[in-house]
């Protein structure tokens, strides 16, 4: 059955060579391999795949998550803030927010940020 197997997040994006730009250049991803139909880049144990769509950026909520040891996660946020990517703040009930990382019950950290596209992605780390 399909919990046996490994998702793929999909990403939807209008320029193809900016978004490479940002997911290579940005986040450090390294492609593994090209289509005319898009980029996959292994990420983990998993593969991100970036494709050109006229429906890009459409998705107003968190497309993909990151969740990275807690012993890294202010070394991730420090390189994603050096790399120029800023962070996003919004309204929700038990966070905390701190020069954009969030913090809930006091074990988990995460912040949020946008591709080029508007795709929404997140950075998130449990202590648990």
């Amino acid at each position: 059955m399909l919990s046996n197997q490994t998702p793929v997040p999909t990403l939807a994006v209008a320029d193809l060579i900016k978004a490479r730009g940002f997911y290579e250049d940005t986040l450090g991803l390294t492609a593994e391999r090209e289509s005319p139909g898009g980029v996959t880049y292994p990420c983990g144990s998993g593969n991100l795949f970036v494709y050109p769509s006229a429906f890009a950026g459409t998705n107003q909520a968190t497309a993909v998550t990151f969740d990275v040891p807690a012993a890294d996660f202010d070394d991730e946020v420090d390189e994603l803030r050096a790399r120029g990517v800023e962070f996003m703040t919004f309204e929700m009930e038990g966070v905390e927010w701190n020069n954009g990382v969030a913090t809930m019950d006091a074990d988990m950290k995460a912040v949020w940020f946008a591709d080029p596209d508007g795709n929404i992605l997140n950075l998130s780390a449990n202590e648990l």
